[in-house]
């Protein structure tokens, strides 16, 4: 079971990305992107999921250790999230791993997300906000 205080040192641990390129899924379609510690220590897979989706612009970036362990997830343009205490938060909105709740708390945008129409221009700065030393060549995908 994940604890706050290793889920804060995986979220802050600087992270490469086995990929050098990703093309930025379709709509109704997903990708996994492998990536490790830069010490090589650490497993993480980012998510980029647009499955299912009714609305072009929603769309949903994930952070995940040990495959199952999510420790940011980004909405973009879906419902509004009602958390534990049942405070809403409008989306977009952000949410980051507390221990005994997962991912279960959001909060709004943070101001590094500069334009979340932008799915491209968000992928970019998710992996930033993620700790990605080196952001990948994203080629667009034409819908």
């Amino acid at each position: 079971m994940l604890n706050q205080q290793k889920a804060d040192r995986l979220m802050a641990m600087p992270k490469a990305l086995n990929n050098p390129s990703i093309r930025f899924p379709l709509d109704d379609d997903f990708i996994c992107i492998d990536a490790k510690s830069a010490d090589g220590r650490e497993a993480f897979v980012f998510d980029v999921n647009r499955k299912g989706r009714i609305k072009l612009t929603k769309c949903t970036y994930m952070e995940r250790h040990a495959v199952t362990e999510i420790l940011l997830r980004l909405d973009i343009d879906g419902p509004p999230h009602t958390n534990p205490d049942g405070a809403e938060v409008p989306c977009p909105h952000l949410h980051t791993f507390q221990e005994g709740f997962g991912d279960k708390w959001a909060a709004p945008l943070p101001v590094e997300f500069t334009n979340p129409t932008d799915l491209v221009q968000t992928l970019i700065e998710f992996l930033k906000y993620a700790n990605v030393l080196e952001i990948p060549d994203i080629q667009r995908s034409i819908t």
